[in-house]
């Protein structure tokens, strides 16, 4: 559902996600989420409760939209 929240993240769970998938400017707030994505952020040691988040969100779709804002 476009606009839901999936989650809440910690300071590192957001700079991991930062630092491990591609932005394409200062300013990108939002990635495409899939099941390599998540295999990808899980390999690299991601936290557990962001992939478990990722992979809920996930469901049985193809991949999906995040965006982030800081609160």
């Amino acid at each position: 559902m476009a606009g839901a929240l999936i989650g809440r993240l910690t300071e590192n769970q957001l700079r991991c996600l930062v630092d491990v998938l591609e932005e394409e400017s200062s300013d990108d707030r939002d990635d495409y989420i899939d099941t390599a994505t998540i295999d990808l952020l899980a390999s690299v040691g991601t936290d557990a409760d962001l992939v478990e988040m990722l992979r809920r969100a996930l469901g049985g779709r193809d991949g999906f939209e995040i965006a982030w804002a800081k609160a």
